[in-house]
C-alpha cells in the first residue's frame, strides 16, 4: 500500500489533459457517493476499491475509496479532481464494497458511515489545519493581545497545528485568535495531509562491501588491537555471518538488537559505523512475525463430536447456515478447529467471530498451541498499527484465518470459505453507537452469502431469532447435548434472599449458604467465579435525611459510587465528581450506599475471607491493553482463587479448577422492562453456570434471588430448554414481537425537551399516513436524557415476510428528511436502529 504524508498544491498545467470520472465514498455521515474527475495519468484499470485523496468543501481533504467508474462526463459544474491515488491494487475488494452498500441500505445509515467503520483508523488519511507566518510581513506587535503575540512568537520558529496553538495560548478554542491573525494578514492557514499508519521497522547491520575480502578484514582487526570493544563487535558479527564462505548472507546481515544482545557495546558499534566498517539500515517487518505454514496437529474428536461434525457438513452441502446448539462444555471449540483445518486444506480462509475481547484472549492461547501464528487477531484492544497490519495481511492472503470481534466482518478476505459465529446469541455483536448500528451475526450471514462461504452459528443458548429459523428450516439445526468426556452438567440451586433476610443470615450481600460453599471450594483447592451485573461499589447513594440521590448533570441517571477512585461516575457520559460525605441538597452527613457492585462484593469478601486471593474482572480493571490476558493467566495458574466479574465472566471462558459459580442480583435482570429480559436472563444463567465443573467433577451453581419460584428460574432447572423457548415464541407471536415481526427504532434527540417532544409527535403523524398502525405511539426511553440531549423514540413494526420492507425504510427516511428540512427542527438529530436489541 502506497501512502502519502504531505500534499502540496498542484502545479499549473500547460498541456491538455484527459479526464475520467469516478464515484467516491467519503468517510462522512452524508448520503450517497461524490463524483470526482481524475487525470488519465493517475487512473489505472483496477482503481475501483483503491483509496484516493480528494478535496471536500473549501479546505478539507479526505481519503475516499472508489466505488465505481462513470462512463460519461456528469452534468456538474466545477467538478473537483482527485488529487492522488494511494494504492496500486484495491484495498477493498468487490465483495467488501457490496457488503458496505448492503449494510448502508439495510441499517438505514449513510454509506460513508459504514466505510468509516470498515477501514482501520491508520489507513484513513485526513488533513489537519496548520498555520505559518506570511513571509516578509511587517507585524505591529503593539496592536496584538497577549495570546496573539505568543502565537506570532511561536510561529517565528516553526509552523503550528491548531492543537499546538491551543497549547501555546492555553485556550480551549483557539480559532478566534487564528481568525483575527488571518484577517490582519499575518498568517496563512493551510491543510497538511497526515498518514497515521507507520510500519514497524527494525535496525539491521552488515559489513560494508569494501571489507568483504579476507585481507581487508585482517587489516581492520589488526588496527583495532588497542580497541578491544570494537574488536568484539567485528568478531561477534563474523561468528554469526560467515561473509567469506557465504558472502550473500551479508546482504541481510543481523538485527542491531541481536548483535547488541551478545554483550557488545552500542557505542563501539556506532564508532565502527562512522568509520565505514559497518552500515546500518531500517527494514520493514511484520508486527506479527514471520507467518509460517508449518504442520500442526488437530485434536481428535469424540464419537459424538464426529457425528455432529458430519451433520454440520451435510447441511453445508445444501448451502444452509447451520445453528449448532451445544451445551456448555460439550467441545464446540474442537469442532470449530476441525472445520477451520478443513478450510486450510482447501486453500481457503476462515473468520472466527467472538462477541467479547475477554473471550479472544483465552481462545487465542488455545489456537496458538494448535496453529502457531497462521492467523490474525482483530479487535479494539490491539493498536491501530496492528489493526492496519492485520487488514493488510488479510488483503494479501497471508493469514489462513482471523479471530476477531464484530468489526472483523469488514476485513478484505480473498477467498473466504467459512465463518464461525461463536456465542451467536450475544448482544455484544450489536453495534449501538455510532452508526452503522449493525448486528455482526446477521451481517456475517450476508457476508457468507456474498462469498459463497459456509457459516456456523454456535451457542449453548440460541437467540430466539436463530432458534426460530432453525425450527422453520431456514437454518440447519444441529444439537450436541452432552459435555465432552461425559462430564456432568453442574447442579443449580437457588438461595431465597427473603428467607435469608428474615433469618438475618446475610453477610452484607452474600448469603450464608453461598459463603459456606465458597469456603468449602477454597478449602478443597478449587476456584470460584462470582457474577454481579453492576460494576462500581454501589449503584447509587441516598441521603437518609432528605432522600435525595446524586444525579448526573448531563443524563437522567443516578451516579454510581466507585470507592477505589473515591468518585461518583455516570456510566453513560463519563461525568465524574469526587465523593462528598455531605449531601449536596441538605448538607446532611447521613449518606448511605444502596445496592452493590463488583467493588462492594470484592470488599465484603476480602473482609470475610482475608487470606483468599480475590480479583475483579470488569471494565474498570481491564482498561489496559493486556489486562484481560493478565487476569485470565493469573486465574489459570491459580494465583487468583475467587474471580468476581460482570458479564465478561459469563461467556465462553474455560477453567479446569472452577467448581462453584455464584450469581448475585439475578432479579434485576429478570424484571428489567424489556420484552427480551426473560430470554437474556435464561441465557445468562445457563452461560455462567457452564463455567462450573468443566473438568474432573460435577460443579455447583448458587443463584441468590428473592423469587425462586419465578417461571424463568424454574425453566432453567429443567433438562430440556425447548419448552421455555416455545413459551417465549408463543408470547412474542401474540404481542407481535420479533422473530415474527421486524422492529425499526427511530431515535430523536435535542437539547430542547419540548422541541424533541413536538418533533416526535409530528413524525409519528407523518409516518402513520402511509404505514398506519405499523407505527407505535411515541415513548420516552427508560433513560430520557443522555449527554444533555433529551430523547424520544418511535417504533415501526413490520411483518417478517413483508416484501415491501425496502419501500417502508425509504418512506421513513423521506419523512425524516422532510421533518429536518423545517427551520424549527434544524438542531434535531434523528437516527434509525434496525433490529434493535
Amino acid at each position: 500500500m502506497q501512502t502519502s504524508s504531505y500534499l502540496g498544491r498542484r502545479s499549473l498545467r500547460t498541456n491538455p489533459i484527459t479526464l475520467r470520472y469516478l464515484e467516491v465514498i467519503l468517510p462522512l455521515p452524508l448520503e450517497g457517493y461524490f463524483t470526482y474527475a481524475i487525470e488519465d495519468e493517475l487512473f489505472h484499470s483496477s482503481i475501483v476499491g483503491c483509496r484516493v485523496i480528494v478535496p471536500f468543501g473549501k479546505r478539507k481533504i479526505y481519503t475516499g475509496v472508489v466505488a465505481r467508474e462513470i462512463d460519461s462526463k456528469p452534468n456538474f459544474h466545477n467538478l473537483k479532481e482527485v488529487m492522488d491515488v494511494l494504492d496500486e491494487k484495491p484495498i477493498l475488494n468487490v465483495h467488501q464494497i457490496k457488503f458496505i452498500l448492503w449494510i448502508s441500505e439495510y441499517y438505514m445509515c449513510s454509506v460513508g458511515e459504514v466505510y468509516n467503520a470498515a477501514l482501520p483508523t491508520n489507513l484513513k488519511l485526513s488533513s489537519d489545519s496548520y498555520v505559518h507566518l506570511v513571509p516578509d510581513v511587517e507585524i505591529d506587535s503593539q496592536s496584538l493581545n497577549d495570546h496573539e503575540f505568543n502565537v506570532i512568537q511561536a510561529l517565528k520558529h516553526n509552523e503550528l497545528s491548531t492543537e499546538e496553538i491551543r497549547q501555546v495560548t492555553g485556550l480551549k478554542s483557539p480559532y478566534r485568535i487564528i481568525k483575527s491573525l488571518q484577517e490582519l494578514g499575518y498568517i496563512h492557514l493551510y491543510e497538511k495531509l497526515k498518514d497515521k499508519y507507520s510500519p514497524k521497522t527494525e535496525t539491521r547491520v552488515r559489513l560494508s562491501n569494501e571489507y568483504m575480502e579476507a585481507s581487508k578484514i585482517e587489516a581492520i582487526t589488526n588496527s583495532l588491537e588497542k580497541h578491544p570493544k570494537q574488536m568484539d563487535v567485528i568478531l561477534s558479527y563474523l561468528q554469526s555471518v560467515n561473509v567469506l564462505e557465504f558472502p550473500t548472507e551479508n546482504e541481510s546481515g543481523l538485527t542491531k538488537k541481536s548483535l547488541i544482545s551478545e554483550g557488545i557495546s552500542p557505542s563501539s558499534l556506532g564508532t565502527l559505523v562512522k568509520k565505514g566498517v559497518f552500515e546500518l539500515w531500517e527494514e520493514k517487518v511484520d508486527r506479527f512475525g514471520e507467518i509460517t505454514k508449518a504442520s500442526y496437529k488437530i485434536p481428535s474428536l469424540s464419537p459424538l463430536q464426529e457425528l455432529t461434525f458430519g451433520e454440520i457438513n451435510e447441511h453445508f452441502e445444501h448451502n444452509l447456515p447451520v445453528l449448532l446448539k451445544g451445551v456448555t462444555g460439550s467441545g464446540k471449540t474442537e469442532i470449530y478447529v476441525k472445520l477451520i483445518d478443513e478450510q486450510i486444506s482447501l486453500g481457503k480462509q476462515s473468520l472466527y467471530l467472538l462477541p467479547e475481547i475477554a473471550l479472544t484472549t483465552q481462545i487465542i492461547s488455545r489456537f496458538r498451541r494448535i496453529f502457531g501464528n497462521r492467523f490474525g487477531i482483530y479487535h479494539s484492544r490491539v493498536s491501530d498499527n496492528e489493526r492496519a497490519e492485520t487488514f493488510k495481511n488479510c488483503l494479501e492472503g497471508k493469514f489462513d484465518f482471523v479471530i476477531g470481534v464484530r468489526s472483523s466482518t469488514f476485513l478484505p478476505f480473498q477467498d473466504l470459505g467459512l465463518i464461525i459465529v461463536d456465542e451467536e446469541h450475544e448482544s455484544s455483536y450489536k453495534q449501538y453507537d455510532p452508526a452503522p448500528r449493525y448486528n455482526a451475526r446477521d451481517c456475517a450471514i450476508y457476508l457468507a452469502k456474498i462469498h459463497k462461504a459456509n457459516i456456523l452459528l454456535g451457542t449453548a443458548t440460541p437467540s430466539m431469532e436463530s432458534h426460530f429459523n432453525g425450527l422453520n428450516g431456514k437454518y440447519g439445526y444441529v444439537h450436541l447435548n452432552e459435555r465432552y468426556g461425559e462430564q456432568p452438567l453442574p447442579e443449580i440451586s437457588y438461595i431465597d434472599l427473603k428467607k435469608s433476610r428474615k433469618q438475618k443470615t446475610l453477610k452484607g450481600f452474600t448469603s450464608q449458604e453461598l459463603l459456606s460453599e465458597i469456603e468449602a471450594s477454597i478449602e478443597n483447592e478449587k476456584q470460584v467465579i462470582l457474577f454481579q451485573s453492576r460494576r462500581g461499589y454501589a449503584p447509587f447513594l441516598q441521603c437518609d435525611s432528605c432522600q435525595s440521590v446524586p444525579k448526573c448533570m448531563n443524563c437522567s441517571v443516578s451516579l454510581t459510587y466507585h470507592i477505589y477512585q473515591n468518585q461518583l461516575v455516570c456510566h453513560y457520559c463519563g461525568f465524574k465528581q469526587f465523593f462528598d460525605p455531605n449531601c449536596g441538597t441538605c448538607g446532611s452527613d447521613r449518606l448511605r450506599t444502596v445496592g452493590a457492585g463488583t467493588e462492594k462484593i470484592e470488599e465484603e469478601l476480602s473482609l470475610l475471607l482475608p487470606d483468599v486471593k480475590i480479583k475483579r474482572m470488569d471494565l474498570d480493571t481491564t482498561r489496559n491493553k493486556n489486562s484481560y490476558q493478565k487476569i485470565i493467566d493469573d486465574f489459570e495458574k491459580g494465583d487468583i482463587q475467587i474471580l468476581i466479574g460482570t458479564q465478561m465472566v459469563t461467556k465462553g471462558l474455560d477453567f479446569d479448577h472452577v467448581n462453584l459459580v455464584g450469581v448475585y442480583d439475578i432479579d434485576r435482570l429478570i424484571h428489567y422492562p424489556d420484552f427480551r429480559s426473560h430470554e437474556k436472563s435464561f441465557q445468562m444463567i445457563t452461560q455462567v453456570s457452564g463455567r462450573s465443573g468443566r473438568k474432573h467433577e460435577k460443579g455447583k451453581v448458587l443463584i441468590q434471588t428473592s423469587d425462586p419460584e419465578h417461571p424463568v428460574l424454574k425453566e432453567v432447572l429443567k433438562d430440556d430448554p425447548f419448552p421455555f423457548y416455545q413459551n417465549e415464541l408463543d408470547e412474542r407471536e401474540a404481542m407481535k414481537y420479533p422473530p415474527y415481526f421486524r422492529l425499526i427504532k427511530i431515535v430523536l434527540r435535542d437539547r430542547d425537551k419540548k422541541l424533541v417532544s413536538d418533533a416526535v409527535n409530528r413524525l409519528h403523524l407523518m409516518l402513520q399516513k402511509d404505514l398506519g398502525n405499523r407505527v407505535l405511539n411515541p415513548v420516552e426511553p427508560l433513560i430520557g436524557k443522555i449527554r444533555n440531549y433529551y430523547l424520544q423514540e418511535l417504533f415501526i413494526r413490520v411483518e417478517r415476510e413483508n416484501r415491501n420492507l425496502k419501500a417502508i425504510k425509504e418512506y421513513a427516511k423521506a419523512c425524516r428528511d422532510t421533518l429536518l428540512a423545517l427551520p424549527a427542527f434544524k438542531s434535531l438529530v434523528i437516527h434509525f436502529d434496525v433490529d434493535p436489541l
